[in-house]
């Protein structure tokens, strides 16, 4: 018999749990605080273990139709190339941007039968009911889950705010651009400064090709970003990779990029009784790695394939297949982030005269692939799975 189910939050965690636990025979309803359900945030990478998560959904080629297949990471400091990780040829990285990936885990909890409700926020929860304000409580449910990302006001985790974040903005792929359409091209300054582009497909209904721009800054300068002088810091940027250039023509004021901070912290126990937790109210990192939506597509099956054997038991068991695999990601996260986003001068040099020629010998070059694919460990433990 199925179960009654709440979600809070309809972002990429959210709507994949929705729609694989409807698609159960679960009865769920998701909650959104947006009067209309909408992406927040420009380009990311769907890795190999989260498509995996997309084919269960039903959504994996939709995904594949508007994404961008992403074949090798190559970033340089000056000359020398530091970074160049590539996939596994049969199993290429999608990139994406955000709304694509919205739009199509959308369209499956749509065809799932959930059910939606929206234009008002959560605010707490008690007794398998979810309290919204005003709008009166929704409920009630044998299982509230918490996906309403890093603002959760549901969850206890308090995370760490990391010194550096990143301007971003998706703009039309340019066809004067020199760098390769399949490929995470990123150049370096020491770590202080980053530049990458990155292809992201196109939109739904749109036939033009994007790409993602960003531009690593310290959190002090994120504050400031509205009134930065553009103009200069297009020249800026320009003159440190020329490359970019035609891939910032589109771009005229500092409102055409979008602000993301970043934070580092996870619940060492994602879960309360009758409430779960997944993605970024559970756990957060820098996108270094580029596991963000993966950890909470992943965190989304985990649970649903938990509640196979019965609610009883279900939420340890959801934490245990998720427990090495994320522990592992956060703590490379956490130690490969200063590398790439600090004022440190000392780890720039390990990085460029250690680390990345150590990346070029055959079984550590294997690792990378791994471990960027998201499949160095097991995503989901001891359980088989994809």
């Amino acid at each position: 018999m199925g179960l009654r189910i709440g979600i809070v939050g309809a972002g990429m965690g959210g709507l994949a749990a929705a729609a694989l636990l409807a698609r159960r025979g679960h009865a769920v309803t998701l909650l959104e605080r947006f009067a209309v359900p909408r992406p927040v945030g420009s380009g990311l990478v769907v890795q190999p273990v989260g498509l995996a998560v997309l084919d269960a959904v039903g959504a994996g080629d939709a995904a594949r139709d508007l994404g961008a297949p992403l074949r090798q990471m190559l970033g340089h400091a000056g000359s020398r190339v530091v970074l160049d990780v590539q996939y596994r040829p049969q199993a290429p990285g999608l990139a994406m941007h955000r709304a694509s990936l919205f739009a199509v885990l959308w369209q499956a909890a749509q065809s799932a039968g959930v059910t939606l409700e929206t234009g008002a926020a959560a605010t707490a929860c008690a007794g398998g009911w979810v309290q919204r304000g005003p709008a009166g409580p929704v409920g009630p449910f044998d299982l509230i889950i918490d996906a309403s990302g890093a603002g959760s006001v549901l969850s206890p985790l308090r995370a760490r705010a990391l010194p550096f974040g990143a301007v971003w903005a998706s703009v039309p792929w340019p066809t004067d651009g020199s760098l390769p359409p399949d490929q995470l091209t990123q150049r370096y300054h020491q770590a202080a400064r980053m530049a990458g582009v990155m292809p992201i497909g196109r939109l739904p209904g749109e036939d033009v090709a994007r790409a993602a721009v960003f531009w690593s800054l310290p959190q002090a300068d994120l504050d400031h970003w509205p009134s930065v002088d553009f103009a200069g810091w297009k020249a800026q940027v320009c003159q440190f990779w020329p490359a970019i250039t035609p891939y910032l023509a589109h771009l005229t004021q500092a409102a055409d990029m979008t602000v993301a901070r970043y934070s580092h912290g996870s619940l060492a126990t994602p879960y309360q009784p009758g409430l779960a937790f997944i993605g970024d109210a559970a756990h957060r990192a820098s996108p270094q790695l580029g596991q963000g939506a993966n950890m909470a597509l992943l965190d989304a099956m985990a649970l649903t394939l938990a509640l196979d054997a019965g609610l009883p038991g279900a939420l340890p068991r959801y934490a245990a297949m998720r427990r090495w695999h994320r522990r592992f990601y956060q703590a490379f996260s956490a130690l490969l982030t200063p590398m790439y986003q600090s004022h440190s001068r000392t780890l720039p040099v390990l990085r460029d005269h250690a680390l990345a020629p150590l990346g070029r010998i055959g079984p550590v070059r294997q690792v990378l692939t791994a471990l960027v694919s998201g499949d160095v460990l097991p995503p989901l433990g001891r359980h088989r799975w994809p």
